[in-house]
């Protein structure tokens, strides 16, 4: 890509070669274009060699690096970063470098942030995306204590919240989220039955229906008991003819959209502000989501919201 300061686009340059190749002199053309000769006689000279192609941009990568780190110092770096998950400022003595180096290295193999690598192995977590909407759907259910009426102590404070606990018990917040748009889907409800569970993946299979999304192929969840030995897990699952998934045990990085997903509902719905009732809370997740599916930009999707990704989506610019 030219940059923003560039005289000549691809356009221009062909538009110079056309010019000069009309019998315009190089130095007439130059001129007229608001660039030097030498420019025009280098773009001349690129269109001989290459042809049209010659004229595309290039990038300003050096064809070499005389001052790179060596590949065996890389290595080492890798390691020492993987295995004892040290940053710069401690692995640049050991290694007699920079810490601004070591930071580069880093970054060239993607490990610059701890988030990047599983703990316990120091492997490099894969990223991926299903290639299209409903491949795969991601449930999962977040426990989340119940607010007492008039508040909590966020409401009241610490010591007055004290004084008014009732034992209010837990909502379970279920949520799916299809793996390829992001769309997400949430219900609250008094437990993690298995029967629940069902209900609720029967439920948001019709929601993503009405979105555009005719059928889950896959759902993956953890290994909680209501997905591993349920029947009515197995026959909701047989009901929209997808196949169940589950994650490795204490691996809840395969789960990670809706797990992310449930870290998002809690900072923007659940503890966005203080509020005075359960049933207030409650009352506010709608808003939350419709925010979230048609409004809401979505980094892993170029800053646009997941409803962007669903062709023909109902209510697509509500």
């Amino acid at each position: 890509m030219s940059h923003r300061n560039a005289r000549l686009t691809v356009h221009g340059r062909r538009l110079l070669v056309e010019r000069v190749r009309s019998g315009f002199p190089v130095a007439h053309v130059a001129a007229q274009m608001g660039v030097s000769r030498t420019t025009a006689h280098k773009w001349m000279r690129r269109f001989a060699a290459e042809g049209d192609t010659g004229l595309a941009d290039r990038s300003s990568r050096p064809h070499r690096l005389p001052n790179r780190t060596p590949p065996d110092v890389e290595m080492r770096v890798c390691v020492l970063r993987t295995e004892h998950k040290l940053g710069p400022a401690r692995i640049g003595p050991i290694l007699g470098l920079p810490p601004s180096t070591v930071h580069r290295v880093l970054t060239r193999n993607r490990l610059n942030r701890l988030c990047f690598l599983d703990r316990p192995t120091g492997q490099v977590i894969r990223r991926y995306e299903r290639d299209r909407p409903g491949e795969l759907l991601h449930v999962d259910v977040k426990k989340l204590g119940r607010i007492p009426d008039g508040g909590g102590h966020k409401v009241l404070g610490r010591q007055a919240s004290r004084a008014t606990k009732t034992g209010v018990g837990y909502d379970y917040i279920h949520s799916a989220v299809d793996d390829h748009t992001r769309l997400a889907y949430s219900e609250i409800h008094p437990d993690e039955k298995a029967t629940t569970c069902a209900d609720f993946l029967r439920r948001a299979a019709v929601h993503f229906a009405r979105l555009g999304i005719d059928r889950i192929e896959r759902v993956i969840t953890d290994n909680a008991f209501a997905y591993r030995h349920s029947t009515a897990w197995k026959q909701a699952l047989s009901h929209l003819g997808a196949t169940g998934k589950r994650t490795r045990p204490y691996r809840p990085q395969t789960n990670g959209k809706v797990e992310r997903f449930n870290r998002t509902l809690l900072d923007e719905w659940a503890y966005l502000r203080p509020y005075t009732s359960n049933a207030q809370r409650t009352a506010a997740l709608t808003d939350f989501l419709h925010s979230y599916n048609y409004h809401r930009c979505h980094t892993a999707l170029g800053s646009q919201p997941p409803i962007s990704r669903v062709n023909n989506a109902s209510g697509q610019y509500t």
